[in-house]
């Protein structure tokens, strides 16, 4: 055999040794070929209500010294759009990249579709870890944007509606502290600016005559904040994108807060974007912020179509679609083409150098023409439906009194549509009228409702949800014969109007001739299976009827809609109860105790129906639940102490003699005759 010498004992294993290396390194790129260079983590903060000259380094009147800092390191858009001044339509716009048209979603208290991919639900599926903290009930998750968030954080607290920046900090910085080595997208929202304008101090101390700013500087104090926190608690490189979901009209053009016009000081929306490869300093290329979307979706590396990372000219479209759903009025639409902005209601179309005159004082209509793809943008953006206004079935009268606590007040009925409605502008001295008439009208505030809404229908004769709820609100006052009147007015108003017949057979559901409301239930029910208010009048009628079955049917039908109250499960499983339906009864006071914790009141009917369905350990906790006071205690610890046997628990027979010695009337004959406890005496 040949000798291997020394040189090729050494050689030898150094080459192997090279060769794994070489394969290992393949494989390393091979790796990271796949998972591509190293994604950033992506901050997104929405600012609620923040008109863009009223933050940054041009802001006037204040100091925002966060958002300012930000500016010197990040692309600032001086002309950036909000697609909608209405907060859900606004971030349904952010989160799918579309206009509201496109999504669907035209104010708040509606819902986004599930057939819209949204911006969270891509990034997760790449890799993202996602979370979202908003701050308003307006965009609770069940109005559709959670979908894609791991953590969907809109717990305002008990009874509110709303939560302070600082608040929502408090709670997004210790989740940045899981130091999860994923990339994260963070989409935290804030409130602060919203009517009405309450800011913390010092700020309500240096900003004592204009609150709203006050609010806007303390926002931008928790700004610079949650950043810093980001900043150093996330590992990797970073990526932030700042921008106002709409602004606020204080007083300009006749709005005082937003939803209902398109100027500049709801529509104009300060916009930043700090990430790796962009260069600080200022666009001025008029942008939407729906490509918020596309930019986010580029700093991940999924697309770089419409990015602001690469700013470019476009024809900026937008709408305030509310008075049109809610009132009939004019629908509008606005159109940035550079500097001129224009916006077309109705017949008449205004435009304005937005450069020159940030305030649209004057009108360029006959002056200055627009391009024809400016033209075209404005004919051709689609109008939606009048039906599109109509309240979702889903949301029930304690989710519509949340958002009128927020001054969010949408239309319950479908309005009348005609050429010669006005054009909202012309009717900004009903802005507030319609806000307070509508929110007192949801608090069930009807006798200060009625002389709001008939100013209104002064007016506006034409505005059928003033008419409906004027005549609802005398219906519900026991004013029968001021509501019928009202009733008349509303179907001269609309004579075809399903609306107005579904209205009138709930006046006649309340009151003394409920028989009169049954045939015209029926048929409104059959028509529209979805429609909740015929369907939840219907139900109470068919109880007083004695149809028990059906109106169970009824509710569970409704409830698979909307949200129940806990006296409308605890209604329901008493029913459910006499019926001997204990499936249904037990799962309507369960879902009730979820609701009300401590205050539930049924657990002796829930023990009793867990000791049926022989679920003792849930009887035992049930039963115990029962207080001395309650006037089923007796008959507590009877059921409690037929547990205790059953279980075969060491106390079983002081539970017996505490039933015996707290035995009343009807316990006590039950007690003599339980053979359970005949059986344990014989023992």
């Amino acid at each position: 055999m040949t000798r291997r010498s020394p040189l090729i004992e050494t050689v030898v294993p150094s080459l192997a040794l090279l060769a794994t290396l070489l394969t290992a390194g393949c494989k390393k790129q091979q790796e990271l070929a796949i998972k591509g260079p190293v994604r950033p983590s992506i901050l997104l903060v929405t600012l609620d209500t923040t008109r863009a000259d009223a933050i940054g380094p041009e802001a006037r009147g204040l100091e925002t010294p966060a958002f300012n800092a930000l500016s010197r390191r990040g692309l600032r858009f001086r002309q950036a759009y909000t697609t909608v001044p209405q907060t859900l339509a606004a971030h349904g716009s952010m989160m799918t990249g579309l206009y509201p048209a496109g999504h669907g979603v035209h104010e708040n208290g509606r819902y986004l579709s599930g057939n819209q991919p949204l911006l969270a639900e891509k990034l997760h599926g790449a890799g993202y870890r996602t979370a979202a903290f908003v701050s308003a009930f307006a965009l609770a998750r069940r109005f559709g944007l959670a979908r894609g968030f791991e953590l969907y954080d809109d717990n305002f607290g008990q009874a509110r509606t709303e939560r302070s920046a600082k608040e929502t900090n408090d709670r997004v910085i210790p989740y940045l502290d899981h130091g999860n080595p994923q990339p994260l997208f963070l989409w935290v929202h804030y409130y602060d600016p919203h009517y009405p304008y309450t800011p913390p101090e010092p700020f309500r101390s240096r900003y004592p005559t204009q609150p709203y700013l006050g609010e806007v500087a303390a926002m931008d104090e928790q700004l610079g904040r949650l950043v810093q926190a980001f900043e150093q608690r996330i590992p990797g490189p970073k990526a932030v994108v700042i921008a106002g979901d709409h602004g606020e009209g204080l007083g300009e053009h006749g709005e005082s807060q937003h939803g209902n016009l398109l100027y500049q000081a709801t529509m104009h929306i300060p916009l930043l974007l700090i990430a790796p490869g962009v260069s600080a300093g200022i666009s001025e290329s008029s942008v939407s912020s729906r490509r918020i979307f596309d930019t986010i979706l580029d700093l991940a590396g999924l697309q770089a179509a419409n990015s602001l990372r690469k700013p470019q000219q476009e024809i900026v479209l937008g709408e305030a679609m509310k008075p049109f759903l809610d009132y009939g009025w004019q629908p509008q639409v606005m159109a940035v083409d550079g500097r001129l902005k224009a916006i077309m209601a109705g017949a008449r179309t205004e435009i304005y150098d937005v450069i020159a005159d940030p305030k649209e004082l004057h009108d360029l209509a006959g002056r200055s023409a627009l391009t024809r793809a400016a033209r075209a943008a404005l004919r051709d953006y689609p109008v939606p439906s009048p039906t599109a206004g109509r309240t979702p079935a889903s949301l029930g009268d304690d989710e519509r009194k949340k958002l009128a606590s927020l001054g969010y007040v949408a239309s319950e009925a479908t309005p009348v549509v005609r050429r010669d409605a006005p054009r909202p502008v012309d009717m900004s001295a009903l802005f507030e009228t319609l806000d307070e008439a509508g929110s007192l009208f949801i608090h069930e505030k009807y006798a200060a409702a009625i002389p709001l809404l008939q100013k209104i229908l002064a007016r506006d004769p034409y505005n059928l949800d003033a008419a409906l709820h004027l005549a609802t609100a005398h219906s519900a006052l026991g004013q029968d014969r001021a509501a019928e009147e009202a009733f008349r007015n509303a179907e001269r108003a609309a004579p075809d109007s399903e609306d107005v017949r579904t209205y009138l057979a709930l006046h006649y559901a309340r009151g003394r001739q409920w028989e009169r409301a049954v045939p015209l239930l029926e048929r409104i029910v059959k028509e529209d299976p979805d429609r909740l208010p015929p369907l939840e009048a219907l139900a109470v009628i068919r109880e007083r009827q004695g149809r028990i079955d059906e109106s169970i049917r009824l509710r569970q039908s409704i409830y698979s809609r909307r949200a129940p109250s806990p006296a409308e499960l605890t209604r329901m499983g008493e029913m459910a109860m006499d019926l001997g339906q204990t499936a249904v009864a037990t799962d309507s006071f369960e879902r009730a105790r979820k609701l009300q914790g401590p205050a539930f009141a049924r657990d002796l009917d829930l023990g009793v129906l867990y000791l049926a369905a022989g679920r003792l350990e849930e009887a035992k906790e049930s039963l115990d639940r029962v207080t001395p006071s309650s006037p089923g205690y007796p008959m507590a610890l009877f059921k409690r102490a037929q547990v205790s046997v059953l279980l075969h628990e060491p106390d079983q027979a002081a539970r017996i003699e505490a039933a015996r010695a707290k035995a009343d009337g009807t316990t006590r004959e039950l007690i003599m005759r339980e053979r359970l406890f005949q059986s344990l005496r014989n023992r």
